[in-house]
């Protein structure tokens, strides 16, 4: 049978699948981002904080929060027919770390997300990325009620290289969560082909 031009047109299109990782400090917002953009049931292993957890665990700023991702969250998004992302979000606890080496093997880049009441719980993804090389965009999650600060002054605060992205969003919104998304892909493609550029000498 022959096909005409529209038949081949139709083919199936085999997407490129993508990894993210979803980093940041204890309750910033992770597991709430990636149950906003997934288009699968997301994959969860939160469990209860304990009172045996108490001494470790900092919840200045987060007193609600009675729940901890102790592995990892697992979702998919399809930002195009070509392009599929898998987001992982890591545990945001000093204990989980250990896991962290493992969910980065292979990701394409990552998403720092900050609480600008915890700022200061950012720097350890950022250097985390920094030291392995793994481009990463900041997403200030805009929690309701707290402070909002421009996008600058957070580039600041974190002494961030001038070219990292610093993108606000609302992890509970699915569209500000795919614009924090495709400029994490955005970012690791610019890094990538400033990287093959070839160095000329005078």
């Amino acid at each position: 049978m022959i096909f005409g031009r529209s038949e081949r047109a139709k083919a199936p299109v085999e997407p490129v699948t993508l990894k993210i990782l979803v980093a940041g400090g204890f309750g910033a917002g992770k597991t709430t981002l990636v149950g906003a953009v997934s288009e699968i049931k997301p994959l969860r292993t939160e469990e209860l904080l304990t009172e045996a957890g108490r001494p470790l665990d900092d919840l200045t700023g987060v007193e609600g929060k009675n729940t901890t991702t102790v592995a990892m969250d697992f979702g998919r998004i399809t930002l195009r027919e070509d392009l599929v992302l898998y987001l992982f979000g890591t545990p945001g606890q000093d204990r989980f770390w250990f896991l962290w080496d493992e969910l980065a093997t292979g990701a394409l880049g990552a998403v720092v997300l900050a609480d600008t009441r915890r700022l200061e719980d950012c720097f350890a993804a950022i250097d985390y990325f920094e030291r392995r090389s793994i481009p990463f965009v900041i997403g200030v999650n805009c929690f309701e009620g707290s402070a909002r600060y421009p996008a600058e002054a957070v580039r600041q605060a974190l002494d961030l290289d001038p070219g990292t992205p610093v993108l606000l969003c609302d992890a509970r919104d699915k569209e500000t969560v795919k614009n924090v998304l495709i400029g994490v892909v955005e970012h690791a493609m610019t890094l990538g082909t400033r990287s093959r550029q070839p160095v000329t000498t005078t």
